[in-house]
Parts: structure tokens; C-alpha cells; sequence
């Protein structure tokens, strides 16, 4: 099934999964994980993400998650992608490249933003680490993120992947923002 956004504005990345709409409970568990240093839901998290992303993970030959800027990881003390990539990667016996892709530009949260604001916003944010570029060379790449809210975050990762030379790049979330009138603030 390919969704509206897809047809509206092809994205870079190829397929992308997540697990359910980020509503609701789905929304508190990962508000929770994120913003309240709750795990005890990460191993349900990445049992659902196994599940939703099957195909995507027995494809892959790394997975490497959405990274934070250092800042944020300094406030937060952990990158929940990173977490979920590493036990995917672990799970599927992949390359888990956790410091492969950077943030090197500081984003604030994005909420309330058009998506072609988010594009804007995003454009220049990720770079690849010069010496992983080998380990990128004709690779499929599997980015694991929290939440889908547009795809900006994901086209743009998936911009720098390909340049860097990945041969193809797919998405594996948790969840995702399903009616862009509802994109959380």
C-alpha cells in the first residue's frame, strides 16, 4: 500500500513501516520512553518493530537510527533510536552503525510546522561520518527512528545515506502521525 504523502511528494527513502498511529496510548508509552527515561516498554517496542519491519529488517545490511544532536543526548542521556536500531540490529544479526549518520546542526521541535517547512528546516541537519563511507558503499541501509511525523527527518536522512553511497534506504518507526491536521506541537 502506498500512502497519499508518498504519491503527493515521492520521498527519497524507498519503504518505510511503523508500528501503529502515534495517538492515544501509543503516544504516553513513547512520551514516556523518551522524555521520562522509561524503558520497560523498549523490549515490546522493538518485539513490534520486528514484527512490523520484517521484510525491511531481513533486507538490511545495517541499521543505523536517526540520530540526536549532542546536546540533546546530554539532556536526555540516551537516543531511543539508537536503542531500538542496536536491539534490532542484534535481533536480525545486522551492522549496527549507531554513529554512522550525525546531526550536526542543532533542530528544535518541529511541532506545528508545514511539512515543507520540516523539508526546509532539515535540509543541512545530517551528514555522514567521512570515514564510515566504505561501510555505507552499495549497502542497503535500514534508518530507525521514534515517530514519522512528515518524512522530513527521514528524506533527509536518507539524502546524506545515498550520497555517502548506500545503494538503497528504507524506514522502520515506531509510530506515525497519520493525518498531517493532527501533527503534535
Amino acid at each position: 500500500m502506498i500512502s497519499a504523502a508518498a504519491v503527493a511528494a515521492d520521498p527519497v527513502y524507498g519503504r518505510a513501516r511503523a508500528v501503529a498511529q502515534y495517538s492515544g496510548n501509543m503516544r504516553k508509552l513513547i512520551h514516556d520512553y523518551k522524555y521520562r527515561d522509561r524503558h520497560d516498554a523498549r523490549t515490546l517496542f522493538v518485539n513490534w518493530m520486528a514484527i512490523a519491519g520484517h521484510d525491511l529488517l531481513t533486507d538490511a545490511d545495517l541499521v543505523v537510527p536517526v540520530p540526536l544532536h549532542r546536546w540533546r543526548v546530554l539532556t536526555r542521556r540516551f537516543n531511543q533510536s539508537a536503542l531500538m536500531a542496536r536491539d534490532l540490529g542484534k535481533a536480525y544479526r545486522c551492522i549496527y552503525a549507531h554513529d554512522t549518520l550525525r546531526r550536526v546542526r542543532r533542530t528544535n521541535p518541529q511541532g506545528g510546522l508545514s511539512q515543507a517547512h520540516r523539508r526546509e528546516y532539515q535540509a543541512g541537519a545530517f551528514s555522514v561520518k567521512p570515514s564510515h563511507r566504505r561501510l555505507l558503499a552499495g549497502k542497503r541501509v535500514l534508518l530507525i527512528d521514534d515517530v514519522i511525523t512528515t518524512g522530513s527527518t527521514a528524506n533527509a536522512c536518507a539524502k546524506v545515506l545515498k550520497k555517502a553511497g548506500a545503494s538503497h534506504v528504507d524506514v522502520l518507526a515506531l509510530a506515525l502521525v497519520a493525518d498531517s491536521a493532527r501533527i503534535p506541537t
